[in-house]
């Protein structure tokens, strides 16, 4: 089994600090901002931040479909950790300054691939799947902040 990793970045024109709570959101703005890929989305315990548990089932291919309890902490300022209880999926967030009124947001998932050809088509394919789903969601993230 290989890691896989899918890496997703935009530059939004909202401060770091606005952007970052705006993430962290999760009983308001991400339900709001999470495209159709994601489904059953529910907040289990917390909702802001560190100490969250939140499901989803994300819909990454016509075929594959994600059932994904995570486990939300904030190991360092501007960043959110974001660990799958049904797999070995985790997905990063990181907001930075970008200059004056403007954020840096990383969006990086990993998790631990299938073996043999069914893996190499995954580390293959699945990055740029995983891309588009959170370029999207990245898209409507800056909408929302950026008002």
């Amino acid at each position: 089994m290989a890691q896989v990793e899918a890496t997703t970045e935009r530059i939004v024109a909202a401060d770091a600090e606005k952007v970052f709570d705006a993430v962290a959101d999760y009983s308001g703005t991400r339900s709001k901002v999470l495209p159709e890929q994601f489904s059953e989305y529910e907040v289990r315990e917390g909702g802001d931040g560190e100490g969250t548990l939140v499901h989803w089932k994300l819909q990454a291919t016509s075929k594959r479909v994600r059932d994904c309890l995570l486990e939300v902490t904030e190991p360092t300022d501007g960043e959110l950790v974001e660990k799958d209880r049904n797999s070995s999926m985790v997905t990063t967030w990181r907001v930075t300054p970008a200059g004056e009124g403007r954020s840096r947001v990383v969006v990086t998932t990993t998790w631990q691939g299938a073996g043999g050809i069914g893996g190499f088509f995954e580390k293959t394919f699945a990055p740029k799947g995983l891309g588009r789903i959170y370029d999207s969601l990245l898209d409507r993230l800056a909408a929302e902040v950026e008002k």
